[in-house]
C-alpha cells in the first residue's frame, strides 16, 4: 500500500470512528405524478435521494427511472431464545448453547434500557458511513423510467436479494456462536428468522403481474442485485463475518426512505387488481425495517469500538454498491419485453 492509500485509509477509519450527525437519509417520491420518475439500483427505488449531515448535504434527482423459491415462513424452530445465563441460538438447521462467565456476555435484545447517548452515537457512526459513500459517488448516468415491465425487473432483483438471506444469516450465526460472540450470534439468528420467506413475496408479486414467477427469476438476474449478494456472501465467509451486520443495516436503513406515497405511485402504474408491492411494503419505511434498524443499533451498542468501526466500514462499502450505477448498460425496455413475452403465465400456473 503506497503512502497516499495509507493516508486515505487512516482518514477513512477516523471518519468511521467519529461518524457524522446524520439528520436525514431519505428516499422521497415527488408529489407531482406527471413527473414521476424512479432511480433503479440494487433492489430499492428512489426519485430524489437526500443525504443530510450536520456539515453538508447531498441530493441526487434522477431524470429517468432503474435458488430455492419454496422458502417457508419462519416457525418457532427458527428463533433466538435466551434463558438466564445460558444463551441458546436456534435456527432451522442448528442450535448452540453458550454459558458465559457473566450474565452480560450472553444478553442481547433484553428488556434492559439502552443508553440513549450511546445509541445516538452508534447510529451517527453508521449513518455517517453511508453519507460518506453517497458523497463519493459521482455519476451522470441516469436509469430508465419505471414502467410495468421494468417493475418486473425490479421484483426479480428483490427476489435475488431476499432468497439467500436466511441461509447466509444462519451461517453467520453459527460462525459467531463458534467464536463465542453471542451478541452477534443472537442477532444473526434473529435476522435469519425475520427474513425467512420474503423471497416468496417477490414471487407472488411477479405472478400477480401475469408472469411465471419461477421462470422470470431464473431468466432475469439484475447485475446490481447480484453484486450486492456477492458482497453479502463474501462478508459472511470472511475470516470475521461482522461485515454482514453493516450490509444488513445499510439495506434496511435505505429501505426506510420508501414511504406509502411512493408505493401508491408504483401501484398506479400497474393494471387494476394487480398486487405487486407486497415485497416492497415489507422492505420499506412502513414495513418492518424501521424496527429492524432500531434493533440493530441497540445490538451495536453492545459491541466494542473496534467492532463498530468494522461495521461502519461495511456500511460504507455496501452503500457504495447501492449508490453506484451498474458497470454495463441498463437492460432496454425492448429486451425486457421480449424476454417476458415468453414467460407470460397461463391460468393454470401457480407458485
Amino acid at each position: 500500500m503506497n503512502a497516499k492509500h495509507q493516508t486515505e485509509e487512516v482518514q477513512m477509519t477516523e471518519q468511521f470512528e467519529a461518524g457524522e450527525q446524520t439528520s436525514e437519509i431519505s428516499i422521497p417520491s415527488p408529489s407531482d405524478m406527471t413527473s414521476f420518475k424512479s432511480a433503479e439500483s440494487a433492489g430499492f427505488v428512489a426519485d430524489t435521494t437526500v443525504v443530510k449531515t450536520a456539515s453538508r448535504s447531498w441530493q441526487y434527482t434522477s431524470n429517468n427511472s432503474q435458488p430455492n423459491s419454496n422458502q417457508q415462513s419462519a416457525t418457532d424452530d427458527a428463533s433466538t431464545g435466551f434463558a438466564a445465563d445460558t444463551t441458546i441460538v436456534k435456527t432451522t438447521k442448528r442450535s448452540w448453547v453458550h454459558q458465559p462467565s457473566s450474565a452480560k456476555q450472553g444478553i442481547i435484545f433484553t428488556e434492559k434500557s439502552v443508553d440513549a447517548s450511546n445509541k445516538a452515537k452508534t447510529q451517527k457512526q453508521l449513518d455517517g458511513a453511508i453519507a460518506l459513500a453517497w458523497s463519493r459517488v459521482k455519476t451522470r448516468r441516469r436509469p430508465p423510467a419505471l414502467t410495468p415491465t421494468r417493475w418486473v425487473w425490479r421484483l426479480a432483483g428483490s427476489y435475488h436479494l431476499c432468497q439467500p438471506t436466511q441461509q447466509l444469516m444462519e451461517t453467520a450465526a453459527w460462525r459467531f456462536a463458534s467464536a463465542g460472540r453471542m451478541v452477534l450470534a443472537g442477532w444473526a439468528a434473529q435476522k435469519a428468522s425475520e427474513e425467512a420467506g420474503h423471497d416468496r413475496l417477490a414471487l407472488l408479486d411477479i405472478q400477480s403481474m401475469g408472469y411465471k414467477a419461477e421462470a422470470v427469476v431464473k431468466e432475469l438476474v439484475p447485475p446490481a442485485a447480484a453484486t450486492l449478494v456477492n458482497y453479502f456472501t463474501r462478508s459472511v465467509q470472511a475470516r470475521d463475518p461482522i461485515g454482514c451486520a453493516g450490509y444488513s443495516y445499510t439495506m434496511e436503513r435505505l429501505a426506510m426512505g420508501i414511504k406509502e406515497d411512493y408505493i401508491q405511485r408504483v401501484e398506479a402504474l400497474l393494471l387494476p387488481n394487480t398486487h405487486a408491492t407486497r415485497c416492497l411494503r415489507v422492505h420499506s419505511g412502513i414495513g418492518n425495517d424501521v424496527g429492524h434498524v432500531d434493533e440493530t443499533v441497540d445490538m451495536m451498542t453492545e459491541l466494542t469500538s473496534d467492532e463498530r468501526v468494522q461495521v461502519a466500514r461495511a456500511c460504507y462499502e455496501t452503500a457504495l454498491l447501492c449508490f453506484s450505477p451498474p458497470s454495463e448498460d441498463y437492460i432496454s425496455e425492448e429486451e425486457l419485453a421480449h424476454v417476458l413475452k415468453a414467460l407470460e403465465q397461463t391460468n393454470t400456473d401457480e407458485i
